[in-house]
């Protein structure tokens, strides 16, 4: 057995046994550094990765990784339409990482009830839409009924049925079954009596606040458009949620095929000539995404924080301990141990009560966070985070690594301080009290 390693496993078995030792609570308060410091690393990773889940499949959920639009909608409430025939469709699903491709209908107005009334704008989308997001937001009722056939009686094409969001709900005064008019305004005003179906909850206030969920050929209709018209046709990417739990958020992929989007575009315009451009999920909801951003920086200071502590309080504990074990250091050194045997000694006891600490951070860590995922006892306000409870996303990779990395900068931050055992002369050592 290694020298060094075997005296360090005896110096650790001898903890707490000599209940007038000064070094017991030294080595309690290492110990506690470093479990509280591991404990807070791998709740803030944890913590932060769910925030970034959570957020990402809101945002690619109600929305997508990419729009094809005319960007003269971004910053006018009249709707420019864009040509999305077969074949462009076609095109654009042979992008990279394509998964689906969808068309979408969009029309400003205002919903008005007896008492009050609120600018929206109402979502169309058809019969092929992947709706398990918003189908997963319904907190009351159904999804519209989405039918393209014509009304025999009014000759109205699609359904009049809507989805609202509960705060909508609560600021209009309304519930399912409710019939509420919509006014649109152009040349002429329109009016449309729709019977709410269903109410849904994002928790995010640029949808809750905004959109109104109908069937795409009611919205179709109303702004008098050709069949192979739409605001915007909306891309999913495989794996785009996925990239944004990482530490870092991996952009490639999108920013890959946004490129590709941009040249497909140049290279088969819009019949009509509308200036039809790909849009990216990350530039649309630029002040979300920033948001997340921002978390990963905090992540970093955390991190380097809590290191920080964890190593402070392994080096007070180590010159302690050397200070306590002057004489055994003495000893060694008289029998022939080399200066460096004896840091190693002491290094290799520092890395064991590192570990003791390391495992109990570990468990308390993942009692919390296990705790949270399954009871949810933490809340938040969902107008300001997005979420309602805390979300927690258990990376078993980042906390292995956290693990190594404090294990590996702690042991190296004690190397400089082992050094004074090179002044201790055993002569002196040895008649030390």
């Amino acid at each position: 057995m290694n020298f060094p390693f075997f005296i360090a496993k005896r110096f650790f078995r001898s903890i707490g046994k000599d209940k007038k030792s000064a070094s017991n609570p030294t080595i309690t308060i290492a110990t506690a550094g470093v479990a509280v410091g591991l404990a807070v690393m791998i709740i803030t990773v944890c913590v932060i990765s769910g925030f970034k889940r959570e957020v990402t499949q809101k945002v690619n959920g109600f929305a997508s990784d990419i729009e094809v639009l005319d960007y003269r909608s971004l910053s006018s409430p009249e709707g420019f339409p864009i040509m999305a025939d077969s074949a462009f469709i076609a095109g654009v699903k042979k992008w990279p990482a394509v998964k689906r491709v969808d068309k979408v209908a969009q029309k400003m107005g205002i919903l008005k009830t007896n008492n009050d009334f609120q600018g929206v704008t109402i979502k169309g989308i058809d019969r092929g839409y992947d709706t398990t997001f918003v189908a997963s937001a319904m907190t009351a009722g159904r999804l519209p009924r989405l039918d393209s056939t014509p009304d025999p009686d009014s000759g109205i094409v699609g359904s009049n049925e809507i989805a609202i969001s509960s705060r909508l709900a609560r600021d209009l005064g309304l519930k399912v079954g409710d019939r509420v008019f919509a006014y649109f305004f152009e040349e002429n005003i329109k009016m449309r009596r729709f019977k709410v179906c269903g109410i849904y909850s994002t928790n995010m206030n640029i949808f809750d606040k905004a959109f109104v969920i109908g069937d795409y050929a009611t919205v179709a209709d109303l702004n008098g458009w050709e069949p192979d018209q739409c605001s915007s046709l909306e891309v999913r990417l495989d794996g785009t949620v996925e990239a944004a739990t990482r530490f870092f958020a991996d952009n490639e992929q999108l920013d890959r095929t946004v490129a590709v989007a941009s040249e497909y575009c140049a290279k088969n315009p819009d019949a009509t000539g509308a200036p039809r451009r790909p849009l990216s999920v990350r530039e649309h909801y630029m002040q979300v995404f920033s948001w997340l951003d921002l978390l990963d920086f905090n992540m970093i200071v955390i991190l380097i924080l809590m290191i920080c502590v964890a190593g402070f309080t392994m080096i007070s504990g180590l010159l302690i301990l050397i200070l306590e074990r002057t004489q055994t250091i003495g000893v060694l050194k008289a029998l022939g141990a080399t200066n460096a045997k004896v840091r190693s000694i002491f290094l290799h006891f520092s890395a064991l009560i590192t570990l003791r600490g390391l495992l109990i951070g570990d468990a308390i860590a993942l009692a919390l966070l296990f705790a949270q995922q399954h009871w949810g006892f933490i809340h938040l306000d969902p107008t300001s985070y997005y979420v309602d409870t805390v979300p927690v996303e258990v990376a078993w990779l980042p906390i292995v690594l956290l693990n190594v990395i404090t294990l590996a900068l702690t042991t190296l931050a004690l190397v400089g301080p082992s050094f004074m055992i090179s002044r201790i002369q055993p002569a002196k050592a040895i008649r030390y009290e």
